[in-house]
């Protein structure tokens, strides 16, 4: 195990039966928290590529995405839920290991040709992020990869992913 991956589990809290019974929520905040793990994360990510954009997914990957996009010297481009961004957007549904969801994104994000790394806390089921690179690309723009901060391997997202660079900073 590398010295990120460590100072990265050893701030990860695991949460039974949340949001529902028989979920474990990993929880993130103890790292965000500790400025040396959070910096760690911030400038690994910020290195895995050249882009334009650092997607963040919401809502916690606005919290890893903001700060990797100014440390990379990129901009920030926030997917949210339905019905949260003011213009007008792309939308893509989406199944998530316990329900299903819509995303979106302004229309007016990209420009052609942006060069984007989508940026998330934990991969589970995939489909969070599959909804997000299948807008970025609607929107005239290249996926040069995902990055997470974990990923939950016994949810088999990265299955989903085929096709795209994709970056865990741990695997659970």
């Amino acid at each position: 195990m590398t010295e990120l991956s460590t100072l990265i589990l050893d701030r990860i809290r695991d949460v039974p039966d949340y949001p529902k019974p028989g979920v474990m929520f990993k929880d993130i905040t103890p790292l965000l928290g500790d400025p040396i793990a959070m910096a760690a994360v911030v400038d690994e990510l910020a290195g895995l590529h050249q882009v334009d954009k650092i997607v963040g997914i919401e809502a916690r990957g606005f919290i890893l995405a903001a700060p990797v996009a100014y440390r990379a010297g990129a901009g920030f481009v926030p997917v949210r839920k339905k019905g949260k961004l003011p213009a007008e957007t792309l939308e893509e549904s989406y199944d998530l290991e316990y329900g299903s969801a819509t995303i979106e994104v302004h229309r007016d994000a990209f420009t052609a040709g942006d060069r984007v790394l989508v940026v998330d806390d934990v991969l589970a089921t995939g489909g969070t992020a599959k909804a997000a690179v299948e807008l970025v690309k609607r929107a005239g723009a290249e996926v040069v990869g995902i990055a997470v901060l974990m990923e939950l391997a016994f949810l088999r997202g990265r299955e989903r992913l085929t096709g795209v660079d994709l970056h865990s900073l741990v695997i659970v």
